[in-house]
């Protein structure tokens, strides 16, 4: 075996963060009213949403921005899309959102089936996420994965964010692995990949939505079943 131990990411990779937000916000859609508060588009309330989750993230991996400022300004902004400035009801939004969406189960098509597999073929799977460390583990616990990964690293235990070489510095020493042995597994080619190849780790890009990139991973696939053409 040229690897032992493979590190996944976890959102947008195994965990299905786009339909997960999907549902948790169409919950907080009916449960706050928000149509009668002046959000009239939902479809249009969610996308705005993912961009403005997609900016802020950005920041915050570039230390711009405080992991609390990230969770409000969120919401405050999708808000704000539809001219509502109420901040008791973004901080509202937040707390309920953070509560329901670690629930949510969605999965990518093949996880369970993959990681069972490379289970049984003898490698070690473990988790490098930027992910809030508590939000994360209930993830994994709801959607019935947690059992796969011997060690989860996140940025808060480690106390630095991919694509930083030292999350994966870290991550070696816990997990016991040596890079010329290790993997990573995952979406963000700006994030996962770049940061596997700071730490000098061969990469698969997970690119579920065939996006082009600049880049050239060891390995590129399209779904995760196609993980057993290479391991």
């Amino acid at each position: 075996m040229k690897y032992r131990h493979l590190f996944f990411d976890l959102d947008h990779t195994l965990w299905d963060f786009e339909s997960n937000a999907r549902s948790t916000l169409s919950e907080l859609y009916q449960s706050l009213e928000l149509e009668k508060r002046g959000v009239t588009n939902f479809g249009l309330f969610y996308t705005n949403y993912l961009q403005h989750n997609e900016k802020l993230w950005e920041r915050y991996r570039n230390g711009f921005l405080k992991q609390e400022d990230l969770r409000i300004k969120r919401m405050r902004h999708s808000l704000l899309d539809f001219k509502i400035a109420d901040e008791q009801l973004a901080q509202a939004m937040s707390a309920r959102f953070l509560e329901l969406l670690p629930t949510r189960n969605i999965l990518f098509p093949f996880t369970k089936e993959m990681l069972q597999y490379l289970t049984d073929k003898g490698y070690t799977l473990h988790l490098i996420t930027n992910g809030f460390e508590e939000v994360q583990y209930k993830k994994l616990k709801y959607s019935g994965i947690d059992g796969y990964f011997k060690e989860v690293i996140t940025s808060e235990s480690s106390g630095c964010l991919k694509p930083n070489k030292e999350i994966f510095e870290y991550a070696f020493h816990k997990a016991n692995a040596l890079p010329s042995e290790s993997i990573m597994i995952g979406d963000t080619p700006d994030v996962d990949i770049k940061g596997a190849m700071n730490a000098g780790i061969d990469q698969v890009f997970v690119n579920h939505h065939g996006i082009v990139i600049d880049l050239q991973p060891t390995y590129t696939i399209g779904s995760l079943k196609e993980l057993e053409t290479i391991f």
